[in-house]
């Protein structure tokens, strides 16, 4: 008797196990502009020209790094997938975009349908959160290319927004303020050197200015922002977007200011989560390369006019979402603290 795909290391049952588990996570996602269901092999999403009579498609596409390898460590695969579902929708929310839907691709050295269906039921609680659809993904099974109990992950997101009301930064000017939000942590990005300073610690050490154990302090889900910028949009009173990922305040601000503008940031407007502070203190790591890696407590960035500011804060604050003054535009290039 010849070899079978399964005696290679690929499991279609458990793959069909899947896709039965993951089913009801899924549908809580739909939105009435889906057609059709899992199973197809492409996803249908009609667009609502009513809504959007001039429209200009979005797209981002994302993943988590090596933030997998604590998941991995803690064997916690619940939150994972609404990180790589962030990394994406946050990206297109900065140019005013609505996300639409949502695709997933995983890659597994071995399908486990259990822990399969914790990650992809995270993406779908993400999607949930920014109100678009998971309407398909991927699930490959590649024995030998990844270790048995690993995988990856990428997001791929769509989004929609009126020609007239894209948000490209070009109406900012000098004396425009900076609003932050805050982040819950590291989010996504300058794992491999998180990983590196706090090699020498157990996960489950508890140290006592995080207050709970250090692997739960990082492997916090990244915020999803789309509920608290969608309903600033229609007023017209937001500038300029940025999402604070790789690169840190120092590289994201910049890649939405007009040529000839920069910043002035006033590091002291929030509080940092003690996470950064902690791994600043056990690594020696220089300030400037803290701002220019992580997010230091600020996961979104928006610019708008100084006579809009107390509008702004107050419907975010309406909204249940905190709100920090941290700069002004400037003329010159880049940002200084």
């Amino acid at each position: 008797m010849g070899y079978s795909y399964r005696d290679a290391g690929v499991d279609i049952q458990a793959g069909n196990e899947v896709v039965e588990r993951i089913k009801p996570a899924v549908a809580r996602t739909l939105r009435p502009e889906v057609l059709g269901g899992l199973g197809g092999f492409g996803g249908l999403f009609k667009l609502d020209l009513g809504k959007y009579p001039d429209p200009v498609l979005v797209s981002g596409t994302d993943g988590v790094g090596t933030k997998l390898r604590l998941a991995f460590q803690m064997n916690r695969h619940d939150s994972i997938g609404q990180d790589a579902v962030a990394m994406c929708v946050n990206d297109i929310l900065v140019q005013g975009a609505e996300p639409l839907f949502f695709l997933d691709y995983l890659a597994v050295g071995k399908v486990a349908p259990e822990r399969v269906a914790k990650v992809v039921g995270g993406v779908a609680r993400g999607c949930e959160m920014a109100g678009c659809a998971l309407i398909g993904g991927e699930t490959a099974e590649m024995p030998g290319f990844y270790a048995e109990d690993e995988y990856d992950i990428a997001g791929f997101s769509v989004g929609v927004v009126n020609r007239n009301q894209l948000i490209d930064g070009s109406k900012i000017r000098v004396g425009d303020v900076l609003m932050g939000l805050p982040s819950t942590g590291l989010h996504s990005n300058g794992y491999s050197l998180a990983r590196k300073v706090f090699e020498p610690y157990s996960l489950e050490e508890v140290f006592p200015e995080l207050g709970e154990p250090l692997g739960e302090a990082l492997l916090r889900p990244t915020r999803i922002y789309v509920q608290s910028i969608l309903p600033l949009l229609q007023e017209g009173e937001v500038l300029g977007m940025a999402h604070i990922t790789g690169g840190g305040l120092t590289d994201n601000v910049p890649r939405v200011l007009p040529a000839g503008l920069g910043v002035k940031i006033d590091t002291s407007a929030w509080d940092r989560p003690p996470i950064f502070t902690l791994l600043q203190r056990l690594g020696e790591v220089d300030w400037p390369e803290m701002y220019r890696t992580f997010n230091m407590g600020i996961g979104f960035v928006l610019i708008v006019r100084p006579e809009d500011v107390g509008a702004v804060s107050r419907k975010l604050a309406d909204l249940g979402e905190k709100s920090f003054v941290i700069g002004s535009v400037v003329l010159g290039e880049g940002v200084s603290y």
